[in-house]
């Protein structure tokens, strides 16, 4: 089962997703995508880590998600990626225009076919502005709206998060 979590900054989406991982009975395996480049990200980073349950395992990885999800430890697990958005920051610096040409970026795509795990999915909605200005900007915001299309069409659940509250866009799961 693939949901993705969407939703504007402290929309609630990273609480949503950590609590659906833990009420689905499984380990936890949190996938943490961001890098303390800077001192408030580094003061951003340890607040999660002080809100997160002892419980939950954490792997730290920037760019090699397909990686972590085929690996076969991993299967039969709740594994909450957040977030998706800050990865493809990384991609973004690593690989400029280039972006969805990086193997990551095709690699985490096809992985969600095969993986044998519950994957929640956290990452912001970039697309209900206006076009953003400068050309950086612009390739970040196609290349997530593109990704949330490939993943929404892989998931089985989409949800919006708006004011701490979920709503949801698409569920192919009867509860």
């Amino acid at each position: 089962m693939i949901e993705l979590i969407l939703g504007g900054a402290r929309s609630g989406k990273s609480g949503y997703a950590q609590q659906c991982a833990i009420d689905n009975n499984k380990p936890v395996l949190l996938i943490a995508t961001a890098t303390a480049d800077d001192n408030e990200m580094h003061q951003r980073i340890n607040l999660h880590k002080q809100q997160r349950p002892n419980n939950i395992e954490v792997i730290e990885e920037p760019l090699e998600l397909s990686a972590i999800l085929n690996h076969p430890d991993n299967s039969n697990k709740s594994i909450l990626i957040d977030c998706l958005t800050l990865w493809v920051s990384n991609l973004l610096l690593k690989y400029k225009e280039k972006i969805e040409d990086a193997k990551e970026f095709t690699a985490f795509i096809n992985c969600l076919d095969t993986i044998n795990a519950d994957v929640y999915i956290v990452s912001n909605e970039v697309g209900m502005g206006i076009i953003p200005l400068g050309h950086l900007n612009r390739i970040y915001c196609d290349a997530v709206g593109r990704l949330h299309q490939a993943i929404a069409v892989k998931a089985q659940r989409v949800t919006l998060m708006v004011a701490g509250l979920p709503h949801s866009i698409k569920s192919e799961i009867k509860l």
